[in-house]
Order: C-alpha cells, then structure tokens, then sequence
C-alpha cells in the first residue's frame, strides 16, 4: 500500500507530538523525584555518627555535605576538609554517606546535604551530642565525725549533657526525704490597696509534687484576685479581709509537709500618739531674797510611729514649750510688781518742809509766807531725806 505524501506528513506529527508528551511526563518525574532526605543522628561523645542523604530520582547531579560552620565536608566522593575523624562511606548518584568518628561536644550542630539542580536544593541533620559525666566527687567528710555534729557533703559531677541527675545512696539503699517547704513574702509592710506576691519554696527528694495553697484551713475565698501560678500565689488590692493564716502545703511519695504565712493588711497611714508631757521645776530669785517656786512644761518628743507619707526630717514648732516659757514670765513679772508695792507701802508717811514751819498760826497764807521767810533767816539748816 502506498500512502499519499500529506497522509505521511500528518503521521510523522502525530509521533512527534506523542514522543514530546513522553518526555514531558518522564521529566515531571524526575524532578519530583530530585530532592535530598536526610534524618538528625544523636550519638555518644566519643562515639561515631553517620550522616547519610539520599536522592531517589537523580540524573547525574552532585550531592555535598556541609558542617554547622558551612564548610564543605564532602563534595560527591571528594574530600574537601582534612579532618581524618571524616570517612567517606559511600558515594553514589542517589546515595552521598559519611562517618564521623570520636564525637566530640563542638561537633554538635547542623549539618546540611546539598542537591546542586536549578535552583539547589537542601536537607538539614541536627546532630545531637550525648554528654557521660565523669565520676563524681564527694567533698566534705572528714573523719572521725562525733555524735551529734552536723556534717554537709556535696556531691560534684562534670561533662554531662544533658545535666546529670544526682542521688544519693546509703549501703545500696537510695537516700530520700519528705519536702522542706517554707514562703518567701515580696512584701514586708504591706498596706490596704497595695499588691503581696508570696512564693512557695520547697525541696526534696523526689522533688515535691505542685504546692496547694489554703486560706485559715479553707480554699482561697477571692479567685479573683488571689492567683496561683505553680507555686506562687499573688493577691492584688489587699484589704482588712485579707488577713489571715496562708498555708503552702508540698508532698512526695515519701510524705508532705506544709508552713504558714500570717498576713496583716496595715493601714495606709497611721496616727501620731499622744504627745507625752514632762513637768520640771525652775527657781527665780528677786531682790527682796523671797525664792518664788514655779513650774514650767517641756514637751517632750511626739512619738510617732511609721508614716509613708511623712518626709524624713520634716517637725514642726513646739507650742508647749513656747506657752510654758511665756507663762513663766508673765508670772515673774506679776509677783516683781506685786513685791515692790507691798514694799513701798511700809515705808509711807508725812513729811514737813522748813518751808512749812511757823505756818501753823498763820491766820492766812501772806502771813504764812512771810513768817516763814522771817524765821527762814534765822533757822538753822537741816537736811532733808527721802527714803
């Protein structure tokens, strides 16, 4: 049979077209398929880690290995970083394995396998490095001990990761004990409107199981306000209500302790007590030797007790001792003057002038004038005193 030429041309199309979908479907494969996996490697210090990335679809295309610090270990079968604790395990278009021997703690990190297509792609290994605590070490006996001493010893362990846990034992026989509790108050002085945060501190051995915190032997009465948060318990805009016993309570499989916090909500400010008063005596002496006991009042200093408010230095003027010190005077002067006029009164009388003698007989006051005149002549001088 012989085909026609345009029927052969349409055929050769057709097979084109069909291989050219072929080659589509098998490249979509392929680069689904072109992805690195890898998986994190925990080890033992001193041990070996294999690191392994694998392709399960790959058309020639290298695969690297890379450390935390981006420096390229292998390169497809080549050694890049000369390091001899490094091997190459084996090499392949789908598989790229290594071995690190002698872990060490700074070989831990993250560790990357790269696929070098367009664009390139890349799997991240976390290798986990195992720390083995050395032997530890007991510190603090000393021999012989006496009955009845205290004596501490302190356990000490290092190179461990994670941390070491530590227990004691006593002929093969582990050590435990019930929980020691006690409360730490943020607040020495607290004060009505003001916040307290109290904090549960409990040690033993197994470690204690969450507190529970109690209110006078009953459940906290204000959840709203009175939060726990694990082992601390927080009260906002305290008031007179909130006084009471507060109960932090621990236990272990070995028993349970418990120890109690009294809170008193004090005032915001408090009154100054009542100023206290201290006679004293003085004595005053005037001239006429009559000793005069009087008593004056110093006040002595308020005591006055704790004032948030009040400014550290800041008092203000005595009018005790001030009144005191006035009435003293005052009083003073009054008996001075009193004494002087009971003094002068004594010593009153009549006195006559030489002008005023032979006026007796004197019918009037010319007569008198020149009588005295007359005898003024012949009389003899006296002198006069006044006392």
């Amino acid at each position: 049979m012989r085909l026609k030429p345009g029927a052969l041309l349409r055929f050769y199309s057709l097979c084109g077209i069909l291989v050219q979908v072929a080659a589509t479907k098998n490249k979509g494969r392929g680069s689904q398929g072109q992805f690195p996996l890898t998986q994190n490697v925990t080890v033992v210090e001193g041990g070996t880690a294999n690191l392994t990335c694998r392709v399960d679809q790959n058309d020639n295309t290298s695969l690297q290995w890379s450390n935390p610090a981006q420096q390229t270990l292998y390169f497809d079968d080549k050694k890049a970083l000369r390091d001899n604790r490094i091997e190459l395990v084996r090499a392949s278009w789908h598989e790229l394995s290594i071995s690190v021997s002698d872990v060490s703690l700074s070989d831990e990190g993250q560790y990357t396998c790269s696929l070098f297509t367009m664009p390139v792609k890349t799997s991240k290994a976390f290798l986990t490095v195992l720390g083995v605590p050395e032997k530890p070490q007991i510190t603090g006996f000393t021999s012989p001990v006496m009955e009845g001493e205290r004596m501490q010893l302190t356990c000490k362990t290092s190179g461990s990761k994670p941390a070491a846990d530590i227990r004691w034992f006593k002929n093969d026989k582990e050590v435990k004990d019930t929980p020691l509790v006690k409360i730490i108050s943020s607040n020495s002085w607290p004060e009505e409107g003001q916040s307290i945060v109290l904090t549960c501190e409990s040690k033993g051995k197994p470690m204690p199981e969450p507190v529970l915190w109690t209110k006078d032997g009953g459940e906290l009465p204000d959840p709203e306000r009175m939060v726990v948060n694990g082992r601390v318990l927080s009260i906002s805009f305290l008031n007179k209500t909130d006084n009471g016993t507060y109960r932090c309570e621990a236990k272990n499989p070995i028993g349970r302790n418990s120890t109690e916090y009294v809170l008193i909500v004090h005032d915001v400010f408090n009154t100054l007590l009542p100023t206290t008063v201290i006679p004293s005596l003085t004595t005053a002496t005037v001239p006429t030797t009559v000793a005069l006991t009087t008593s004056t009042t110093t006040s002595a200093a308020a005591i006055s007790t704790r004032d948030p408010n009040g400014f550290a230095g800041q008092t203000g003027p005595d009018h005790a001792l001030i009144g005191g010190i006035v009435a003293v005077v005052v009083f003073v002067t009054l008996c001075s003057i009193i004494l002087l006029g009971r003094y002068l009164a004594r010593h009153k009388g009549t006195y006559l002038t030489n002008e005023a003698k032979g006026a007796e007989d004197a019918p009037d006051a010319d007569t008198a004038i020149i009588n005295a005149e007359g005898s003024q002549v012949n009389a003899e001088e006296k002198k006069e005193y006044f006392i």
